[in-house]
């Protein structure tokens, strides 16, 4: 993942700072009122980092999803109770702080709609959510995304549609650029990341070992031409859920993704050039 990864992170960053020095910011006078209105509402301590940072342990060790999204969650709730206590009668809609209260506010802020005042309009927005019922509209349309892609694959209607490129495949340049195209056409056509992944693989895995290619060469071709672009497609289950938490729509945000947009290219131009790619090691 590095070969391609890093290149496009560079390009990215070499883009972001070159838009950055030509951007004119805000007034120092409104970033000030911001600044104010975030440490005024919010008690700022650098205890709150113990959250994502035990969160990025357990990833780390690979605990699985569940536990991890759990335990993160129990631990950001009893952070709420010890260093935001004045805002749980804000959630709730009350003046009292009791037991009570912060039950209720901690659940509320867990699954329902939380609207906290800080006195800034951008930071009312920011700080305002949904909790798990403003992603039940998302979860719908995941499950039916999943369904659909389910019916396109069992029919065999994908595999039909993506045998006509394999005809045409010849090299090692070509079975990368086909991955990608073959990648994108599933994020398309299945809207979800996880079926495109696996179709992906299994049908050039015969192909690439026939070429002589290294299976790592494929994993890494198909995490560049379906991970890093699902998020871009407002259809696919990534695009919905990121447009769904961010609160912006995803061709929005499309034309600054721009290491998703470089990853599938520096992907063939990896391999067109043939930097770090090598045959299949025989017994």
């Amino acid at each position: 993942m590095l070969i391609t990864t890093v290149p496009s992170l560079l390009i990215t960053l070499v883009i972001f700072t070159v838009a950055g020095l030509n951007y004119h910011t805000a007034s120092s006078e409104h970033i000030h009122q911001f600044a104010a209105s975030l440490k005024d509402t919010f008690h700022i301590t650098p205890w709150l980092l113990v959250v994502p940072v035990v969160t990025g342990v357990m990833i780390a060790f690979r605990l699985p999803s569940v536990i991890t999204l759990f335990l993160s969650s129990i631990l950001a709730g009893v952070f709420l109770i010890v260093f935001q206590p004045h805002l749980l009668p804000q959630i709730v809609g009350t003046d009292v702080l009791d037991f009570a209260t912060k039950f209720k506010g901690l659940m509320i802020s867990l699954y329902g709609n939380t609207n906290i005042d800080t006195g800034s309009v951008e930071l009312n927005d920011l700080v305002s959510t949904s909790g798990m019922g403003g992603m039940l509209n998302t979860i719908w349309l995941i499950i039916c995304a999943m369904c659909f892609g389910g019916v396109m694959t069992g029919s065999g209607m994908l595999q039909s549609i993506t045998s006509v490129i394999l005809k045409w495949v010849r090299g090692r340049t070509g079975a990368v650029a086909s991955t990608v195209s073959s990648g994108l056409f599933f994020n398309l056509c299945t809207a979800d990341q996880y079926l495109s992944i696996i179709l992906t693989g299994n049908m050039f895995k015969e192909l690439y070992r026939k070429l002589g290619l290294e299976s790592r060469l494929l994993s890494r071709t198909v995490e560049d031409a379906v991970t890093v672009t699902s998020p871009l497609i407002p259809w696919n289950t990534c695009g919905m859920t990121q447009a769904t938490v961010l609160g912006v729509p995803t061709l929005v945000y499309l034309p600054y993704c721009f290491f998703n947009l470089l990853s599938p290219l520096v992907s063939i131009t990896v391999a067109a050039i043939g930097y770090k790619i090598y045959q299949q090691k025989t017994e």
